[in-house]
């Protein structure tokens, strides 16, 4: 698997993002194309493309971002917010190294499909 998304480029500095946090196991930032307020994509160092190639040993790491997740919203000031992993190009992947997207600052809809 070819390490060159637009996500891995930015892990590597190539492209520019607003950093909101960053640790030895991923990096958070602002969405580009928000779809509310707060729209920030967490994604993890260690190239996973989706839910589908993860084993147990990233077992950690998954619940690593998602805790990191809940402390941006809370540094962000939200009392609601969603997180949503899209896996596949029919749920609406379409950068394929996982990635958690934090989203709150507006009432939400459901479902959101």
């Amino acid at each position: 698997m070819t390490e060159d998304t637009i996500f891995h480029k930015i892990l590597r500095q190539e492209i520019p993002c607003e950093e909101v946090y960053s640790d030895e196991l991923c990096l958070a930032f602002r969405d580009i194309e928000p779809q509310a307020p707060c729209h920030i994509l967490i994604i993890p160092r260690k190239t996973i493309p989706s839910l589908n190639e993860v084993i147990k040993e990233d077992s950690n790491l998954l619940g690593h971002l998602l805790f990191i997740g809940a402390k941006i919203a809370n540094e962000e000031g939200l009392k609601s917010w969603r997180t949503i992993i899209n896996t596949g190009e029919e749920s609406g992947q379409t950068v394929f190294q996982l990635h958690v997207h934090v989203i709150g600052g507006r009432k939400l809809k459901w479902p959101p499909g």
